[in-house]
């Protein structure tokens, strides 16, 4: 089984990373996207990214300083703040959880394609629909398409065949999304909040369940879908209802 969960906006100096840290696969892709947003001026980052003129001045800070020795290497699992990495919580992982991850997990990233947890990334925003100077045009999901959609399927095939999906729907456009559930079997969890008699989704509530299912399946050491029917989101004041799709 593999796992694929989305990348947060949001990113940290995490403590209790492991201090083996792996290379993603697609580094110089994301070394080359690098140096070209490193001569971008915070305007217009800011527009390409979509964020007021503070945000877009730290991450002009943030590129230029992208390749200096004192810019911080944290492991993927560990870097991203968001709300399904905090479910997540990889600081109370244990080693053969974090092991099993490393084999199973998969994180998208606008800049860095594909990682697994122990990839080690540097501080960084960028959005899937940025278009940088050095890719003649072709927005971040149309850059990475070709590049990714063979690595996540071949993944898929070296394991038991299974991708469960657990990434934000925006993130199918990093993939041929459509051949990559010809050749793989991909499940899809939805969670729907009961609200009296009608079941609708939260997003805050999807995201925290999303975290906390990808937590259980690694501490399960999952191996096929009956572990997903199992999960229960644990969320205090909703009732928080899996669907497998």
């Amino acid at each position: 089984m593999q796992i694929l969960i989305s990348c947060a906006k949001t990113m940290g100096q995490a403590a209790h990373a492991p201090s083996a840290i792996t290379l993603p696969a697609f580094l110089p892709e994301a070394e080359r996207a690098a140096r070209c947003l490193m001569t971008l001026d915070a305007a217009t980052l800011g527009g390409m990214l979509r964020v007021n003129a503070s945000l877009a001045a730290a991450n002009a800070r943030r590129y230029a300083a992208f390749f200096d020795d004192s810019t911080p290497v944290v492991p993927a699992l560990w870097a991203y703040t968001g709300i399904v990495f905090q479910q997540i919580d990889a600081a109370s992982l244990s080693r053969a959880d974090v092991a099993w991850a490393q084999q199973h997990l998969f994180i998208t990233s606008f800049l860095y394609g594909l990682l697994r947890p122990c990839d080690g990334i540097r501080p960084y925003r960028l959005e899937g629909d940025a278009q940088l100077p050095c890719d003649d045009g072709l927005n971040r999901f149309k850059h990475w398409q070709p590049l990714l959609t063979d690595h996540l399927i071949a993944a898929a095939k070296a394991d038991d065949g299974v991708l469960v999906n657990l990434a934000s729907s925006e993130m199918k456009r990093l993939f041929d999304w459509r051949r990559v559930c010809r050749e793989v079997h991909v499940v899809t969890p939805d969670f729907r909040t009961i609200d009296g008699d009608r079941e609708r989704s939260v997003v805050v509530y999807t995201k925290m369940s999303r975290g906390q299912m990808t937590r259980h399946l690694i501490q399960q050491r999952a191996t096929d879908t009956r572990h997903l029917a199992d999960f229960m989101p644990d969320i205090e004041g909703a009732a928080v209802v899996t669907r497998l799709m």
